[in-house]
């Protein structure tokens, strides 16, 4: 409800309404301050109010989001409608990654809670009202081959399924564990190519991640794409990994082929 003679909110509240029909979805606290003038203790009694009526949310710091009528119900927008401004709000790169590259490359059958990106530095995750994002940490992130899709508010830089697929190696922990990574796989197998995946292997530099993708490929009847990164790995003269890095290797089989220790058992809910 609006209070009677402020002419402040009434003017940040038109504005924030107007600024979909632009294409817009954002803004920061600056911003706002300095079209209406604003000093932060009334900037922050008027975002107060619009945020109470689910007109706004405050995702991180100085950063919002509008929430148009039709989201109104949640009080927020999807994560992917605001990332792109949001990052470049913080001055970080990224890309999306993980199990939410896997959704925009078909594997939608393990979908996140929270939306997945893998920046240069660490972050705060964020929670908003049932709105999230998950940041991951790498360092030669602009190594990593990226692809763009079209998203509502622009174009979203998001890795590629090859890319995608070492990932998930990487963040295994952090995804759920290798039953969840083999689900995906069981699905994200069908759009790898074995040539871009040599490529990101080589690009990426970790062997071990290679040896542990190529064995739950093969186990996910995707023998036929793994080929090419074999004889790669094969090449490179690996030391024996672990499957899983954190059990240990008492009762484990070394599979000769990608010089693994299988250690665990892995079980896909696809399978």
């Amino acid at each position: 409800m609006k209070v009677p003679g402020s002419k402040q909110y009434g003017a940040l509240e038109a504005w924030v309404e107007a600024l979909p029909s632009q294409g817009r979805y954002s803004f920061t606290r600056n911003e706002a301050m300095n079209v209406f003038g604003l000093n932060r203790k009334a900037f922050n009694r008027s975002a107060g109010r619009l945020s109470a009526r689910k007109k706004i949310a405050r995702i991180h710091g100085k950063f919002y989001v509008v929430v148009p009528l039709e989201h109104a119900a949640v009080g927020v927008v999807p994560a992917d409608w605001f990332i792109v401004k949001l990052m470049e709000h913080l001055g970080r790169p990224f890309y999306v990654g993980a199990l939410s590259a896997a959704e925009y490359h078909g594997a939608a059958h393990q979908r996140p809670q929270r939306y997945q990106v893998v920046t240069d530095r660490p972050l705060r995750d964020i929670a908003c009202r049932g709105v999230g994002v998950r940041f991951f940490v790498k360092k030669n992130l602009r190594g990593t081959p990226v692809q763009r899709f079209k998203g509502v508010t622009g174009y979203i830089p998001v890795s590629t399924p090859e890319a995608t697929a070492i990932d998930l190696i990487r963040y295994s922990r952090r995804v759920g564990g290798l039953d969840q990574v083999l689900t995906v796989l069981q699905e994200l197998g069908e759009v790898l190519n074995p040539v871009k995946l040599v490529a990101a292997a080589k690009l990426d530099g970790n062997v071990a991640y290679a040896q542990r993708l190529g064995w739950l490929l093969e186990k996910s009847a995707f023998a036929a794409k793994v080929v090419r990164l074999a004889h790669w790995v094969s090449g490179r003269k690996p030391l024996p990994a672990k499957l899983e890095p954190s059990v240990p290797l008492r009762g484990s089989v070394r599979d000769k082929r990608w010089n693994l220790w299988i250690n665990s058992e892995v079980e896909g809910d696809l399978s």
